[in-house]
């Protein structure tokens, strides 16, 4: 403990000798003494013994989740898990999550999967996880918690906005497979496309790309439905390029950090894929991300209508960044901008026509689907 009082003391006076000029500055040396002396007080007389160095973690942690949702620290064994999951996904349930108000937040559940099975909805709340509260907990402990060997059971404990008790979710974790485009023909005279993407993957644009032309060879749609429902987002490169395919000309997408490096300005190159068509594009609030520069900047030009209900409003970049001890943080480095100017991050994408998802018998994709059926009667009217 003393070592610990010792370098915290060292750390203050390099701040002090940086920062000595200014009454901000002092209060900066006083705020670290200060909680050098708390450290101290928690040491002796907190109830139970502490883990100091999992306390300065969790320090650490809480002063990065202060700055957004998807900021976090990661200590040496997280970053090391983590080195292939860098966007809060795993494969055991198949859901992207993220972090609000010290509550683990389903950004959107992977269509398919163990978790869309089960019922878990983009914008539940997890509070429990295996009867162990989530509260206080990081994002990549809550991560931690839910991975587990395929086929072992997990139950999860969610708050749905609306309801007023909590809702029990048993799932069984297994291997998940997404399919990034998903595609077929629909409408009453056969002459609709309707095209699902799921993810932003490396290879998302050139599969949709494929289906688009096969339809344009064969079928000859009158019309385009591009579905983004519970798409969490991925790639800004496949945003770009899949945006760039119906768009003839104009501003995609901006970014806007404080570095100069992260602020960059993204055109849309001449021809558009499909000629000028009709295009309505469905959203959720599992829409993240790349998702919401799609729909955004086909609403910004007005070159499609945009449908369902408001996305998730994820619209900031995060950099993984390792440090000297052998851990990592994931640090929000920038923010996404529509050709507007608008910021999408805690505001999302506000559809053109309001339709809500319905209760009973929902299914994405299916004859239950309602707003997919309003998005076909628009072609009809």
């Amino acid at each position: 403990m003393f070592k610990k009082l010792i370098l915290l003391q060292l750390i203050s006076s390099l701040f002090y000798f940086n920062y000595s000029y200014g009454a901000e500055k002092k209060t900066i040396y006083e705020k670290i003494d200060l909680f050098s002396e708390v450290l101290e007080q928690i040491q002796n007389e907190y109830v139970d013994e502490v883990d100091q160095a999992e306390l300065m973690d969790s320090a650490i942690n809480g002063v990065l989740q202060s700055l957004d949702p998807y900021s976090a620290y990661m200590n040496l064994e997280t970053f090391e898990d983590m080195q292939t999951d860098t966007k809060g996904e795993f494969g055991g349930l198949g859901i992207e999550i993220g972090m609000e108000a010290g509550v683990v937040k389903v950004i959107s559940p992977i269509d398919g999967s163990p978790a869309a099975k089960v019922g878990i909805k983009a914008g539940d709340y997890i509070v429990k996880i295996d009867n162990e509260q989530v509260q206080g907990k990081s994002l990549f402990d809550a991560v931690k918690l839910m991975r587990g060997p395929i086929n072992t059971k997990i139950t999860l404990t969610v708050r749905r906005p609306g309801q007023k008790k909590s809702l029990e979710f048993t799932i069984t974790r297994a291997i998940i497979e997404v399919r990034s485009v998903e595609a077929k023909i629909l409408g009453e005279k056969n002459n609709i496309a309707y095209l699902r993407l799921k993810s932003f993957n490396e290879n998302s644009n050139n599969q949709l790309f494929e289906k688009i032309n096969n339809f344009e060879k064969k079928e000859k749609p009158l019309g385009y439905i591009l579905d983004l429902r519970n798409n969490p987002g991925g790639l800004l490169t496949q945003a770009i390029s899949i945006t760039d395919f119906f768009l003839n000309q104009g501003e995609i997408v901006s970014t806007k950090g404080r570095k100069i490096l992260e602020s960059r300005r993204y055109f849309a190159k001449n021809g558009d894929g499909i000629s000028g068509k009709p295009l309505i594009v469905l959203i959720n609030q599992g829409s993240a991300s790349a998702s919401e520069i799609v729909a955004g900047a086909l609403k910004d030009h007005k070159r499609a209508i945009i449908l369902g209900e408001k996305t998730y409003g994820k619209g900031s970049v995060q950099s993984i960044i390792p440090l000297r001890n052998g851990g990592g943080i994931r640090l929000t480095i920038s923010k996404y901008y529509l050709p507007s100017g608008k910021s999408i991050s805690e505001v999302g994408v506000l559809p053109d026509i309001f339709v809500e998802e319905s209760e009973d018998l929902f299914d994405i994709g299916s004859v239950d689907d309602n707003q997919l059926n309003y998005a076909l009667k628009l072609f009809l009217s």
